[in-house]
């Protein structure tokens, strides 16, 4: 397996692929908070809002109300060239428009852009806008609007977190006329559209972008059909329904403004808190419902459970490859052999997460059957594999010793990871690595301590998920170009010739077969070489009042309000 040690070149100097074009390199404090942020928030990129959601049957939608969200998290900032959190790019969906949507299918419709048109060579994406189209600030939609959105996305001084790794690639945008747009590339990149429907690269007013250039974080200025009204810190954050609203994408449920009169973030750390919130009513809405939670609300009358599987790389623990004794193929293959992950998801998740069998969720598009199955419980296995590795002898507590040396393997962790009941997941995995006589050491660090361990690619084991509708999120954990001076999460710094080329060629691609079968060869070496151990997939699951209507899911499990309503009490 062509994997090398990491070496100095240019990508560690210059980075190809920077969360920001065009950037400075990171000094080692910044990179870690970057990479910490983007990873531990998960980087999420929701798609193109407005996916339909469900009525309640027989019921007809009306308008009026505030429906009161309670979110586990705060934004850091509702600039959304700036962060890459989760609850930034659900707030902000509501507020921002984009080109275009994407469906769960991996089909792309109109949205802002009216039509568009891609060059033969891919270099060159034209989109025609829709007209009639104003900002929140009155300012009309046109082709500068779009131009100086990307453009402030990859100035450096935007110091965008995710955003500006999204344009990779973008050289620049020009308007030939105000209806008009032109993006041109440096390089083929099939994943543009997918990262132009995010929230986060959703279009600015122009106006703010330079008469509120300071406040970019707390006064944001879109389309959306939710308008920005006051953020109070760590309490909550209100919005109010756009009324001249009248251009939401194409497969929403509904055309014109919002149902909803208003649309308030509460912010609830505590999950215990969100859930008697939303028992005494109130809140409508609770995020971040645990699978414990989930039973006792589908069991309780006058609630409801909403959840959709999340697409994107799946929470897995990825092995480091490079350096320790998990460079050892054998050594991680063992370890992936000794745990009952059938058995540990189904104790801890209760059947409202499935485990994980490859690097991409299910229904990720491009995703790769062939490899479920390939990698089961097998502890004679697992132990024929230790010993050909030379892990033969046995110290006085039961792990396996080579030379004197213990087989330990390190998985550090911080207290802002250990979410979706990470933590118990972690003991069981830790209690079968035992039975192998593996020495796993779980270690819940400080943030500081973690990030160097982290991005110092000290560590045997990192433990992530990154939600995202595009396969290509694989290049950003496993191309060599996308380690964490490059913009990525490939802390390890594997490089792998072989990899990188289907990696490449699925980037490149406009052709879906093509795409398709890199993807695959992709998913079927990361597993045969056990460069990852998939656990489980994500899953949004919101608990929710009857009341709470027409909620739907967008293509990266991101909750859309847009056609949501209140039914009466």
């Amino acid at each position: 397996m062509p994997i090398t040690a990491p070496q100095q070149h240019a990508a560690d100097r210059l980075p190809p692929r920077p969360h920001r074009s065009r950037a400075r390199v990171l000094g080692p404090v910044a990179l870690a908070a970057a990479v910490l942020v983007a990873t531990a928030a998960c980087g999420s990129s929701g798609s193109g809002g407005g996916a339909a959601g469900a009525a309640a049957s027989g019921s007809t939608p009306v308008d009026g109300g505030t429906l009161r969200f309670a979110a586990e998290v705060e934004p850091d900032c509702l600039d959304p060239a700036v962060s890459p959190a989760d609850i930034t790019g659900v707030v902000d969906r509501n507020i921002f428009d984009s080109l275009v949507r994407l469906d769960s299918a991996g089909k792309f419709h109109p949205w802002l852009a009216s039509s568009w048109e891609v060059a033969p060579d891919g270099l060159t994406y034209t989109f025609h806008l829709r007209s009639g189209v104003t900002f929140h600030d009155g300012t009309p939609l046109d082709a500068a609007a779009v131009k100086a959105t990307l453009e402030h996305a990859v100035n450096p001084a935007t110091k965008s977190l995710y955003a500006a790794g999204l344009l990779e690639g973008f050289t620049g945008a020009t308007a030939p006329d105000p209806a008009t747009v032109v993006l041109t590339l440096a390089k083929p990149r099939a994943a543009l559209l997918q990262a132009l429907s995010t929230p986060y690269l959703g279009i600015q007013s122009p106006k703010s972008l330079t008469d509120n250039a300071a406040d970019l974080c707390r006064k944001p200025v879109g389309s959306g059909p939710f308008s920005f009204v006051s953020w109070e810190k760590n309490s909550s954050l209100t919005l109010k329904r756009n009324t001249g609203y009248g251009w939401g994408p194409e497969g929403a449920a509904h055309t014109g403004a919002a149902h909803l009169e208003k649309l308030v973030f509460q912010i609830v750390p505590e999950e215990s808190v969100r859930q008697g919130q939303l028992r005494s009513g109130q809140i409508e809405v609770a995020g971040n419902t645990s699978p414990a939670k989930i039973a006792d609300l589908k069991a309780a009358k006058g609630f409801q459970v909403l959840q959709q599987e999340a697409p994107g790389q799946v929470y897995a623990l990825f092995l480091n490859p490079v350096t320790g004794v998990l460079a050892d193929e054998k050594v991680r293959t063992a370890l992936a052999r000794s745990l009952q992950l059938d058995a540990l998801v189904k104790s801890v998740y209760h059947d409202t997460r499935r485990r994980a069998q490859g690097p991409l969720g299910p229904t990720t598009v491009h995703y790769d059957k062939s490899v479920e199955g390939t990698s089961p419980y097998d502890p004679a296995a697992a132990g024929k594999l230790l010993d050909e590795a030379g892990w033969t002898a046995r110290d006085a507590d039961g792990y396996r010793t080579k030379d004197g040396k213990r087989l330990t393997v390190t998985w550090p962790t911080s207290a802002y990871l250990a979410r979706d009941n990470r933590d118990l997941l972690a003991q069981g995995i830790q209690a079968d690595a035992k039975k192998a006589g593996i020495d796993l050491q779980y270690l819940n660090q400080d943030p500081g301590t973690f990030a160097k361990s982290a991005v110092g690619g000290t560590a045997d084991i990192l433990g992530f998920s990154f939600v995202r509708p595009e396969a290509d999120i694989l290049r950003h954990y496993f191309g060599s170009a996308s380690t964490a001076a490059g913009g990525g999460s490939n802390l390890f710094k594997i490089s792998d010739p072989q990899l990188d080329g289907w990696l490449d060629q699925g980037a490149a691609s406009s052709d879906p077969a093509v795409r398709g079968k890199a993807y695959a060869q992709a998913q079927k070496y990361i597993v045969d070489h056990t460069l990852e151990i998939p656990l489980y997939v994500p899953v949004t699951a919101l608990g929710a009042t009857s009341r709470a209507q027409g909620i739907g899911f967008d293509a990266a499990a991101f909750p859309q309000f847009y056609d949501a309503w209140l039914a009466a009490k």
